[in-house]
């Protein structure tokens, strides 16, 4: 694991990608796994403050999904248990002041290799519709994925993107934390305990 883990830190596939976005950033990967952890955390890619921090989930989007797993960020941010594996390691940049997608080419070369490597995952949450569409294969959006979190449980469970940008949908859902968010933090303290 530690291998795979300098070969992704080190990668710089999308180098002249990110070199023509708005933000012009060089790449910097950032994820946590070893091979120990029992909950992976698959998100979509880093945010700026993320690139810039070099941690995973260090901004409000991650206060926010600790609340939502119910657990503290010594934690979260113990690999030896929590993986966090983006679909993309890198922040993706900016287009007219909004984050451009996660580049596919990060989960084509490095996602297969990282699952193989974490043998005793319990659960995925799968934080947003790209890691949800890749690891499901659904074709369907973003909530009615979520909507659908009974058909994945116990193995993977469907979430929303913790971003202050989805607090209409939590507005409009209040199944999400009424039905799911519960059982959710079962599961959590299940698997890490």
């Amino acid at each position: 694991m530690d291998e795979l883990l300098n070969d992704i830190r080190a990668c710089r596939l999308c180098a002249d990608r990110f070199a023509r976005t708005e933000t012009t950033h060089r790449p910097r990967p950032v994820l946590r796994a070893a091979s120990t952890a029992r909950l992976l955390i698959a998100g979509q890619a880093p945010g700026m403050k993320v690139h810039h921090s070099g941690m995973p989930f260090t901004d409000p989007s991650g206060d926010r999904l600790r609340d939502w797993l119910g657990i503290d960020e010594a934690t979260f941010y113990d690999q030896s248990r929590v993986a966090i594996v983006p679909m993309a390691f890198c922040f993706p940049g900016y287009r007219k002041g909004s984050d451009l997608p996660p580049p596919t080419v990060c989960a084509q070369t490095w996602r297969a290799q990282v699952l193989a490597a974490l043998p005793d995952l319990q659960l995925t949450l799968l934080v947003g519709g790209h890691a949800q569409k890749w690891h499901l294969g659904v074709k369907s959006g973003m909530t009615d994925t979520v909507l659908r979190w009974r058909d994945f449980s116990p193995a993977m469970m469907p979430l929303p993107h913790p971003s202050w940008r989805n607090t209409a949908w939590l507005k409009r859902n209040p199944w999400f934390e009424a039905e799911l968010l519960p059982v959710l933090r079962t599961r959590v303290a299940e698997v890490l305990a």
